[in-house]
């Protein structure tokens, strides 16, 4: 079986091992093939020797969590994650990976009237306990909740799928924090409902470049616009729309990509503009989402900007693992994600806090599930703003 895998790529990897220590899936099994040496072995094995794609094979693929931990670690700078991308594309147009059930469901997320309708039904099954343990997503979903009004153009606020149905009180505190920098907001809203990432995750190329071709559609109007800064408060969102350039090919793509940023990146630029506020008396543990440490590489802006917001934070000690959310992995695959996320919740309980921080909703979500208390961070800042009065 071709897996499409750009030899270079494949042949970076000298099988050296140092990136095993960071990955969240060799890490709770000592599975060498839920490694990233391992996946790369097989993946060589298939490509190069036409190894049949036995089910062993699948699964040592499709359980990578593509956190990309491991990519820091490499001396040889492979791109493990266009590689995995790649070979699960490979894996799920054969029907190889991906069921049927997630197919449709990432499908829906392109219609933003199905999304908000599907989660309405969410909540009604929640309060009459009508949802299995394995689809509940961990927090009570809203039935429904007004628009966000545009207040300007400075700005978009990128607002997503599954994030705006069930977290808007999230971009709203982001809009909020925004305005109070002195920027005027655009909502991206039903625009742009879906960034693709999960579907990427998924191996569904096709529909993740569709996604993408019609995002930079959207978010690139003629005029004066066309240079608007894209602000993102979803770890994974954000990632996904860095990596246009990369998923498409394209020099529009590439050049979309540079005006987007995770919102605590773009908020950096803009702290002597912010009101000045006493901090909240808060002991805050500041979880790294993988998109945002391995992949954006910003996670230092988080700690810039909450260090003015609230008194105390605090550095969980796990070298940046997983929590194992992973976009639809908890679903797909619970008992590897919930061993991940053990993991990680026996860090974070060492230590004393009042609020474990991530700029991540599938994190937030799957560590709430797991009984830690959790907010985003820019909620904290708005939350700052407010009791101050501005």
């Amino acid at each position: 079986m071709n897996l499409g895998l750009d030899s270079d790529d494949l042949n970076k990897c000298v099988q050296c091992g140092l990136c095993i220590p960071s990955c969240p899936t060799f890490r709770v099994t000592g599975d060498e093939a839920l490694s990233p040496r391992g996946r790369i072995a097989l993946m060589r094995q298939i490509q190069d020797n036409d190894a049949p794609v036995t089910p062993e094979i699948v699964t040592s693929m499709d359980t990578c969590l593509q956190c990309r931990g491991c990519e820091p670690a490499c001396p040889s700078a492979v791109p493990y994650g266009r590689l995995i991308e790649q070979t699960k594309e490979s894996l799920a147009d054969s029907r190889t990976i991906t069921p049927l059930w997630l197919r449709v469901a990432l499908r829906g997320l392109k219609h933003p009237r199905l999304v908000r309708s599907a989660t309405a039904a969410l909540g009604l099954a929640q309060r009459v306990k009508a949802v299995p343990k394995r689809f509940d997503p961990g927090m009570m979903v809203p039935l429904s909740g007004p628009p966000i009004e545009p207040s300007g153009n400075d700005v978009y606020l990128f607002t997503g799928c599954v994030m705006d149905a069930w977290q808007r009180d999230i971009h709203n505190s982001t809009k909020r924090v925004l305005e109070a920098a002195g920027l005027g907001v655009t909502p991206t809203g039903d625009s742009a409902p879906c960034c693709g990432a999960l579907h990427s995750h998924g191996g569904l190329g096709d529909q993740a470049r569709d996604l993408a071709r019609n995002t930079i559609a959207s978010l690139t109007p003629h005029g004066s616009r066309s240079n608007t800064p894209i602000v993102v408060n979803s770890a994974g969102c954000g990632a996904a729309l860095k990596e246009y350039g990369q998923l498409l090919g394209t020099e529009q793509a590439a050049r979309f990509s540079q005006r987007v940023f995770d919102i605590s990146e773009f908020l950096v630029g803009y702290l002597d503009q912010m009101p000045s506020v006493t901090p909240l008396n808060l002991r805050v543990a500041i979880q790294d989402p993988c998109h945002l440490r391995h992949v954006q590489k910003v996670h230092g802006a988080t700690r810039s900007v909450l260090e003015k917001y609230v008194s105390t934070l605090i550095e969980i000690d796990d070298d940046g693992m997983c929590c194992g959310a992973a976009g639809a992995y908890s679903v797909v695959h619970p008992e590897l994600s919930n061993l991940v996320r053990d993991r990680k919740i026996r860090s974070i309980n060492q230590l004393r806090f009042d609020y474990v921080a991530s700029a991540n909703p599938g994190c937030l979500l799957h560590l709430a599930a797991g009984g830690v208390k959790t907010i985003h961070p820019i909620v904290l800042v708005d939350q700052a703003l407010t009791a101050a009065g501005t």
